[in-house]
C-alpha cells in the first residue's frame, strides 16, 4: 500500500471518528442510540493506537464537545497522535467566531493547537476561509481543511489560501457504496492532482453496511440512524449484505471490513468510528486487504442497483 502524506506529514491510512463518543445533543444515545463508558472509550483509544492509528477526528459538535473532552483525557501526556476537530459555522457569520470556538476546543483537548482544523459547513464560505487564514498566520492551527464543500467551493476555498501562501490541506466529505459514490469522483480526482487528502467519512454508513444490523436486526428505533435507515432500506440492500459477507469469509475478515478497503481503494482515507478494542483489531485486517477491480466493481454494481442512496440533512 501507498504511504499517505497530509502534506509533509505521513499518516495512517484510516483515521479514527469520535461522533459516536459522548453524550448529549448530537452525541452518541441521540445519533447513534447507544452509550458507551469514558472507560472503555479510553480502552478502545490505546488498542488503537498500539494497532498503529494515529491520527484522531473530531468535533465541537459531537456530544456537543463532550467527544472533545473524552479524546483529550485520552491523549493527554502523549505526543505521537494528531488530532483534528472543526469549527461549525453558522448561517449568519460573526467576527471571532472561529477564533473562540477554537480556543474552546483546544482547552476540551488539552492542546495548543490541533493537527488539522476543519470549516465544517461552507456557510459564508469567503469570510470563514478568511478567519482560517487568520489563524493559520497566527500558528493557532497547524493545517487547514474544508467539509462538505462541493467542487466548486473547495476550488475557491483553495484558490483563497494559495493567495495568502498556504495550501489546502484535505477535504471531509460523505463517500460510501450508498451515498451516490460517483458525484464525489470528481472531487477525490481534483485532490489526487492537487495532493489534497480526500477523507471519507460515514464509509459504513453508520453502521447499515457494518454486517452486523440486517432488515431483522435494526438500528435502535429512537435514534438519528434508526429513522433514517428503516428496516426496507435493509431489505433492499440484502444482496450488497450478502456479497459483503462473501467476500469477508475470502479475505478471512469481518464483513464491516470490506466497505472500508473498498474506500481506501478508491483513493480515500476513511474515517472509522471505534467504540470497542475488537473493532481496533478489525480496522487494522482491513488495511491490508486488496480488493480485486471485479469485486470493487460488483460492490458499486450492487450498490447502485439497490436504489438506496444516502444523504445527510446537512450535505448540499
Amino acid at each position: 500500500m501507498e504511504k499517505t502524506y497530509l502534506q509533509e506529514i505521513e499518516i495512517p491510512p484510516c483515521m479514527i471518528g469520535t461522533w459516536a463518543w459522548g453524550s448529549g445533543a448530537n452525541g452518541s444515545k441521540m445519533v447513534f442510540g447507544k452509550t458507551y463508558s469514558e472507560e472503555q472509550l479510553k480502552d478502545t483509544f490505546e488498542k488503537a493506537l498500539d494497532m498503529g492509528f494515529t491520527m484522531w477526528d473530531t468535533a465541537e459538535v459531537y456530544g456537543m464537545g463532550n467527544a472533545e473532552r473524552i479524546l483529550g483525557k485520552c491523549i493527554a501526556g502523549k505526543d505521537d497522535v494528531l488530532i483534528s476537530t472543526k469549527h461549525f459555522p453558522q448561517k449568519k457569520f460573526k467576527e471571532g467566531a472561529m477564533e473562540k470556538s477554537l480556543e474552546e476546543s483546544c482547552k476540551r483537548l488539552g492542546i495548543k493547537a490541533p493537527d488539522l482544523y476543519w470549516i465544517h459547513l461552507p456557510n459564508n464560505l469567503t469570510q470563514n476561509v478568511e478567519a482560517g487564514i487568520k489563524l493559520l498566520k497566527a500558528g493557532k492551527i497547524k493545517k487547514l481543511g474544508v467539509s462538505n464543500f462541493s467542487l466548486d467551493e473547495i476550488k475557491k476555498a483553495d484558490e483563497m489560501l494559495k493567495a495568502a501562501g498556504f495550501r489546502l490541506a484535505a477535504v471531509q466529505n460523505h463517500f460510501s457504496l450508498l451515498s451516490n459514490p460517483k458525484k464525489q469522483s470528481k472531487i477525490i480526482e481534483w485532490c489526487q492532482e492537487n495532493k489534497v487528502v480526500f477523507f471519507s467519512y460515514m464509509v459504513l454508513e453508520q453502521g447499515a453496511l457494518s454486517g452486523h444490523y440486517d432488515e431483522k436486526r435494526h438500528f435502535p428505533l429512537f435514534s438519528m440512524r434508526g429513522l433514517t435507515f428503516g428496516k426496507s432500506k435493509f431489505k433492499k440492500i440484502r444482496q450488497l449484505l450478502a456479497y459483503e459477507k462473501e467476500l469477508a469469509k475470502k479475505y478471512k475478515t469481518d464483513s464491516s471490513q470490506i466497505p472500508v478497503a473498498w474506500a481506501i481503494a478508491k483513493g480515500t482515507v476513511p474515517i472509522i468510528g471505534l467504540t470497542k478494542e475488537k473493532y481496533a483489531i478489525q480496522l487494522a485486517e482491513a488495511i491490508r486487504i486488496s480488493l480485486s477491480e471485479e469485486e470493487i466493481r460488483r460492490l458499486e454494481q450492487l450498490a447502485e442497483e439497490s436504489g438506496v442512496v444516502i444523504k445527510g440533512s446537512w450535505e448540499p
